[in-house]
């Protein structure tokens, strides 16, 4: 199995210990472009994303990183976002293009489901732009038919994620998938085709905790829907503890 980790911002000490354990892929995306995230993410700064992937680069991590659309960003933002990606060197070997999911109780519940057209278009200019990247159909696959996921691989996509959930949205039922890919004649690719398993090092076991102090940007900003998002939060969560008592 290709091991692939989600972990937030990272060191190149973390990165080198995860790549010692047998790590393969180190998933770290920068959801959208520099200018626009300002606009839905206040927690960390776009720098830090960037020096996340370096750091996961420095251990010899695959790297799969891509973005989210749907998020009220303007098509330049989408085009910056793969701009980015595309002068990274090596560019990422998987890009994870998602639709957003607007769960209710977020900032960007009231965003409106992104057209299958949107959605398409992302994926045949992701495969133009980084033509030697897996690019993956990722969340927001529940809500698209049969018919356009199969204009989505035709315009470029090649990979999913497969299994029930995407971290906390819903994703198609496993033996969906199975079928649908039985229907539109494509054919899972096997682990490590390409020779590249990594070698663990027994070492890791072994090694100290780092003592090393860990500095991520706070950006000063603050972002009106998400603040009125936790301020609703807030309420209702006091509301059910009345509730409950």
């Amino acid at each position: 199995m290709e091991v692939c980790c989600t972990l937030g911002m990272l060191t190149e000490n973390q990165a080198r210990r995860l790549a010692d354990a047998g790590l393969y892929a180190y998933n770290h995306n920068l959801d959208t472009s520099e200018e626009y995230y300002k606009e839905v993410i206040s927690t960390r700064g776009y720098e830090d994303r960037l020096q996340t992937i370096e750091n996961a680069r420095k251990a010899d991590l695959t790297v799969c990183s891509g973005g989210i659309i749907g998020m009220g960003e303007k098509d330049e933002d989408r085009i910056s976002m793969l701009y980015t990606y595309s002068l990274m060197r090596p560019q990422p070997e998987s890009v994870p293009i998602n639709a957003l999911v607007a769960v209710e109780g977020t900032p960007l519940e009231e965003q409106n489901p992104v057209p299958i057209w949107d959605m398409i278009r992302m994926i045949a200019t992701t495969r133009i732009v980084l033509e030697h990247s897996a690019v993956r159909l990722s969340a927001g696959r529940t809500e698209m038919s049969d018919e356009g996921q199969a204009l989505c691989f035709m315009a470029g996509a090649n990979s999913i994620f497969a299994g029930d959930k995407l971290l906390t949205t819903p994703n198609p039922e496993f033996n969906n998938d199975l079928a649908l890919f039985d229907k539109l004649g494509l054919v899972p690719m096997k682990a490590y085709k390409k020779g590249d398993k990594p070698k663990i090092n027994e070492a890791y076991k072994e090694a100290p905790e780092s003592k090393e102090k860990i500095k991520w940007s706070r950006p000063e900003h603050k972002i009106e829907r998400n603040e009125e998002a936790k301020q609703k939060g807030k309420e209702v969560r006091k509301v059910t503890s009345v509730k409950e008592l």
